[in-house]
């Protein structure tokens, strides 16, 4: 059971990967790339097309490394090295000031820090990948708490009107979700949006412990990734004709490591095994 969920884990970061990183590529330049460099000092070393391209060129690494990684299980430490600097590199950049919303009082009200948050899920992925021997308890904490991360401080996020009203053209162009503001209004929408990926963190801590609950958590969850992968058809800003994915589509996308994320943590709950 393990080694299916694996294939899936690795075509997910191979998908994700391909369309991050030719995107990137084609877009030239990337504010939120800049924000990195300028968090590490290092905007004028080089022109901000080199920093697109290094970043690109890692994407796109990183999903060559996942498919061949699904035939050769060798080569899954290269990938989950690669993993940890893409991850780890915009994640200590969340100790920068311009990640946080200074109208709200800056941390923990998150900015553009909300893309930021995401690379947990891929430093999750990483670790796993690069420790598959650790003790089965430990791996479902890492395993989920991504999950558990992003769903808490975004979900918590939908109570602040600024985030109810970020949310509104994504709702808007969803047959899946807009006729919520036909019975309630923007900020009761986003309130109930946020209640929503609250109740699911308490489920799928729930689910630690009582297997029952498994199947119910992960499919609540995993809904909030999927409804969001959506958008990508949906939300016309999110595609572009020049580069594939715009920022708000590589927003989008990055919820594929949350599925991925899921796909770790099933059968690692639901064996009796000690280890992974």
């Amino acid at each position: 059971m393990q080694a299916r969920y694996n294939t899936l884990v690795l075509l997910l970061v191979a998908l994700s990967g391909a369309l991050l990183g030719l995107s990137i590529l084609l877009t030239g330049s990337h504010k939120h790339i800049t924000l990195v460099t300028d968090f590490y000092a290092v905007t004028d070393l080089l022109p901000a097309s080199v920093f697109n391209a290094l970043a690109a060129l890692a994407f796109i690494a990183s999903a060559i490394l996942a498919l061949l990684a699904i035939r050769a299980p060798e080569l899954r430490p290269v990938l989950a090295y690669l993993l940890l600097a893409v991850s780890l590199v915009p994640l200590v950049s969340l100790f920068g000031q311009s990640r946080w919303i200074d109208a709200l009082g800056g941390f923990p009200a998150i900015g553009s820090g909300q893309g930021v948050i995401k690379y947990f899920a891929l430093l999750s992925i990483a670790v796993l990948l690069l420790r598959p021997q650790l003790p089965r308890r430990q791996a479902i904490w890492i395993s989920i708490f991504p999950v558990l991360l992003v769903l808490l401080w975004i979900g918590g996020m939908k109570f602040t009107a600024l985030e109810a009203k970020g949310i509104e053209d994504l709702v808007l162009s969803s047959p899946l979700m807009s006729w919520m503001y036909q019975l309630w209004d923007v900020q009761t929408t986003s309130n109930i949006i946020g209640v929503y990926d609250l109740v699911a963190v308490l489920l799928l801590i729930a689910a630690i412990y009582y297997q029952k609950l498994v199947l119910p958590a992960i499919l609540m969850s995993g809904m909030v990734f999927v409804v969001t992968q959506t958008f990508l058809v949906s939300f016309s800003p999110s595609l572009s004709a020049e580069t594939m994915l715009t920022g708000t589509g590589h927003f989008l996308i990055k919820d594929l490591w949350f599925i991925a994320n899921l796909a770790l943590f099933y059968p690692l709950v639901m064996t009796e095994k000690d280890r992974l």
